[in-house]
């Protein structure tokens, strides 16, 4: 088709003649609401950034001689970092004498392995790097999922207030003895 008979039923339809495919031969165009068109493509790259997810890698860095206070400390991040649905890097850093023993930095790693298997996998096994073993453990649930349930979890009162439920395993063993003793609570006995 000739353009001017393009341009013309363009006109005729209060449309717009807009080229799709210019490199084409012959080029390619339609009849369209180029505003309409370009307000569409705009929603459609929005709603893909939307949907993209960035992924975010913590790290967790531990020495093969951690105490086991320090340690317990170091795999509450871990657990909390994939709960939230991120990648967590734990990195062991040998100095000096425990360079010679990569054992006791594979043995820690697998055991923090175990105990977060409940959160997440492992993605990358143990490696050493130089002076560094390096392991990267990834979430069961996605970061879209973690967010839903953390929402879910936060529930808006009528008065304007939000009240968060909170697992049990994030109180500590005082704080649970505590809310069992005030769940028969009545402030008026007193």
């Amino acid at each position: 088709m000739r353009i001017e008979d393009a341009l013309r039923l363009a006109r005729e339809a209060e449309l717009d003649l807009v080229e799709v495919a210019p490199m084409a031969r012959p080029p390619v165009a339609k009849l369209m609401d180029y505003g309409k068109f370009k307000y569409e493509n705009a929603q459609k790259a929005r709603e893909s950034r939307r949907n993209q997810t960035n992924t975010i890698i913590k790290e967790m860095k531990l020495r093969p001689k951690i105490d086991a206070h320090d340690y317990e400390t170091k795999k509450g991040h871990v657990v909390r970092f994939l709960k939230e649905g991120d990648k967590v890097k734990i990195t062991i850093m040998f100095r000096g004498r425990e360079q010679s023993r990569p054992e006791l930095g594979y043995n820690l790693l697998k055991r923090l392995a175990t105990d977060v298997e409940e959160f997440g996998f492992v993605e990358s096994s143990p490696k050493q790097d130089g002076r560094n073993m390096l392991m990267v453990l990834g979430p069961h649930k996605k970061k879209t999922e973690a967010r839903a349930e953390a929402r879910a979890r936060k529930t808006a009162n009528p008065d304007g207030t939000v009240t968060e439920v909170v697992d049990d395993d994030r109180l500590k063993p005082e704080q649970r003895d505590v809310r069992d003793t005030m769940a028969g609570f009545d402030p008026n006995q007193i």
